[in-house]
């Protein structure tokens, strides 16, 4: 700070997470609704997921969270952008994700939050006015769909998958593996 002044933050610590805009061959991206406790009301998201696998690639997490929150795999991957999602308090990272190719897998039987999800495909277009009328207020799903349409509509570069994500919060993800060990669900209080 100016003068060598210090002053103390709370920081909110993150594993990181990662998110998906699913594209379907008929241009539809894959919207879901789920309750936010601290919106007090359902928001239109991505599907998404946090790293909370030890030292686990993101996109893997990503290919399992697509799986398991929209019920379908892709077999074309680009990286669209990574954020931090509130940077004046929280490490929170995401790493956001173009699929393509999508096939029908699976989903396993949803838990918790999840139990309450729904899902809807709708046209890029359709969720990029979505995000201007204000439907769309998750910073996560706001970022990712214009991203994708910048990608895809006005025909910007696309970034290869699996780019190293040097914004990944490590703190916290290192102490629990160090507790729990390598492949541990970092979910768990040591």
């Amino acid at each position: 700070m100016p003068g060598g002044k210090i002053s103390s933050r709370e920081v909110v610590e993150h594993f990181g997470a990662v998110a998906v805009v699913a594209r379907d061959d008929q241009g539809r991206i894959c919207l879901l609704r789920q309750w936010r406790q601290t919106a007090a009301d359902r928001l239109i998201e991505l599907p998404a997921g946090i790293l909370d696998v030890a030292d686990e690639d993101p996109l893997t997490a990503a290919e399992r969270e697509l799986g398991e929150e929209a019920g379908v795999a892709a077999r074309e991957w680009s990286l669209l952008t990574d954020i931090f999602t509130s940077p004046g308090f929280a490490e929170e990272t995401v790493r956001i994700y173009l699929a393509e190719s999508l096939t029908a897998v699976d989903r396993p039987d949803p838990e918790d939050e999840e139990a309450d999800m729904t899902l809807d495909w709708v046209g890029l277009d359709e969720a990029v006015d979505m995000v201007l009328r204000g439907d769309v207020v998750n910073s996560i799903a706001v970022a990712g769909i214009l991203a994708a349409h910048a990608t895809i509509a006005l025909g910007k570069r696309r970034r290869k998958a699996d780019e190293p994500f040097d914004l990944r919060p490590r703190n916290l993800a290192r102490r629990r593996t160090e507790a729990l060990g390598p492949g541990a669900d970092l979910k768990q209080v040591p």
